[in-house]
């Protein structure tokens, strides 16, 4: 996330740290591990009406491999299984906007800094 903040002018590595710190609930962390490697990490907040994906991080090593799509599908099988969608919120021009149109999240507000998405699973047959 910090090659996007710096991009447009907004990373402090206090501000991020303290954000994080902040938040922080191992009950909420899965760390991604590869053998004896972390990987990356997300957070997901269980709400009353839906998941949040507050945190997706893949160290820039194991990007491109294809585990944010396997922790973002996991996730959306999860929601499924419980009715809820996910929200999610992405810094304005990061490539993770690409990436959950990509896993099929839709733009549900957006204002200068910031864009909400959220995904539904589809109707049952």
């Amino acid at each position: 996330m910090r090659p996007s903040l710096e991009a447009v002018g907004r990373f402090s590595p206090e501000r991020a740290r303290e954000r994080f710190l902040k938040g922080f609930d191992p009950a909420d962390t899965t760390v991604i591990e590869i053998g004896a490697e972390m990987a990356g990490f997300f957070v997901v907040r269980r709400r009353k009406d839906h998941l949040y994906l507050d945190h997706l991080y893949v160290e820039p090593a194991h990007q491109g491999r294809g585990l944010g799509r396997v922790v973002v599908a996991g996730l959306q099988a999860s929601a499924e299984r419980e009715g809820l969608p996910i929200r999610l919120m992405a810094l304005n021009g990061s490539p993770a906007n690409d990436f959950y149109k990509g896993c099929g999240f839709t733009l549900v507000s957006s204002d200068d800094l910031d864009t909400i998405y959220a995904w539904q699973a589809p109707p049952a047959k």
